[in-house]
């Protein structure tokens, strides 16, 4: 076990009572014998009791960090010794890959898996990274551990071309690729090894849950309020984009420093707040021009404000902070080099999630392509 081994005895003892509690209740959700765990349980459960930080809802390669490791959770019913699982999908480029066969297609997956997974790391200062397994089998859960590896393009081989998609592998691992849902998978493989946590089903949860219900005063879970305690913010222009071609403009927001009417510095970018954002929100940002804690992934505070006409700009103090981190270390564009949409849907993403901690402190997240579209229907 290449993470969960290093762990204090108290913290995974503590992770294998919260399984062992919650998949007990399975009879709330199905009367088989194979333990329910839903994927997002487990990786809160997982976060909790290893006090990882909680990448889930970012949608990027991981779902989890602890120290340097990035870690990706998966929860799957044992179908035997091997299993096949989705680790990316590709809708943005469905039509490209659909146009591609054989060996420009794999290369092409494994291009943009592999940039996806060094966009992660560089987005949480992650160096090694695994993949942390639970199998539910008949009343037992199997957890192992394997490695998170890049596509080796140099050993890719037995690729299997069909209607319905690709399959192929390198040294290392076996991939398939499906077609209508842009989707690639990986097999997994359930080593002898595993940890085997034997799981008692009861019979009736329902008694134990009201019994527990009519013993503690409940507490209300504190809701996520859009423009209480988060905003998403695109990375792209409203005004130059039209339907189904968003463009990130070539003289403004984080291509600023391309624009024109005086010498400007290399790095001043911005990202833009639309103007609805405001009307819609009055009091979630700060007042213009006034400075701010702003927590990148990394764990880094950078100095930050709201700038420009209609406070349409979020920036930080110094500017080049924010290219610095966003452009350089976590884009890796040299400088000089215009920010395009395509940059962005390689890696997954279009837009970010600005988290209000306090009225001083703010959280900046990656968020999926079409993430702004789907907040600006929903809550603008």
């Amino acid at each position: 076990m290449i993470f969960i081994s290093s762990q204090p005895d108290n913290s995974k003892k503590l992770y294998f009572n919260y399984l062992k509690a919650i998949c007990s209740l399975s009879k709330l959700f199905s009367d088989s014998e194979i333990p329910y765990l839903y994927y997002r349980v487990a990786e809160n459960i997982f976060c909790k009791s290893f006090n990882a930080d909680n990448f889930s809802r970012d949608d990027l390669a991981f779902d989890a960090k602890k120290n340097n490791i990035g870690i990706g959770l998966k929860t799957f019913t044992e179908k035997g010794k091997y299993t096949t699982e989705k680790i990316a999908e590709f809708n943005a480029f469905s039509k490209e890959l659909r146009s591609l066969d054989n060996t420009k297609l794999v290369l092409r997956l494994s291009d943009l898996r592999n940039e996806r997974i060094r966009f992660a790391k560089r987005t949480y200062g992650v160096e090694n990274s695994i993949y942390h397994c639970i199998a539910r089998g008949k009343n037992i859960l199997k957890i192992f551990e394997t490695n998170y590896e890049l596509i080796d393009k140099n050993a890719i081989r037995n690729i299997k071309y069909s209607t319905a998609g690709v399959q192929f592998n390198d040294a290392k691992n076996e991939y398939c690729f499906n077609f209508s849902k842009s989707t690639l998978y990986k097999k997994f493989e359930i080593p002898v090894n595993s940890i085997d946590l034997p799981i008692q089903i009861l019979d009736d949860p329902y008694e134990l849950i009201l019994t527990l219900f009519k013993k503690v005063d409940v507490i209300q879970p504190i809701s996520e309020i859009p423009g209480e305690n988060y905003i998403i913010l695109p990375l792209y222009s409203l005004r130059e984009s039209k339907k189904g071609n968003k463009v990130v403009a070539e003289k403004s927001g984080l291509n600023q420093w391309n624009a024109g009417g005086r010498k400007r510095d290399i790095g001043e970018v911005y990202i833009p707040i639309p103007i609805q954002i405001h009307k819609s929100f009055p009091n979630f940002l700060p007042p213009r021009d006034k400075s701010f804690n702003f927590h990148i992934p990394t764990g880094e505070i950078l100095s930050a404000k709201v700038c420009q006409e209609n406070s349409k700009a979020l920036m930080t103090n110094p500017n080049n902070a924010l290219s610095d981190w966003l452009l350089r270390k976590v884009l890796k564009l040299k400088e000089g080099k215009l920010l395009t949409y395509e940059n962005l849907k390689i890696l997954g993403i279009d837009s970010v999630r600005i988290t209000k901690i306090d009225k001083n402190n703010f959280k900046i997240d990656f968020t999926k392509i079409d993430s702004y579209d789907e907040f600006q229907e929903n809550y603008l």
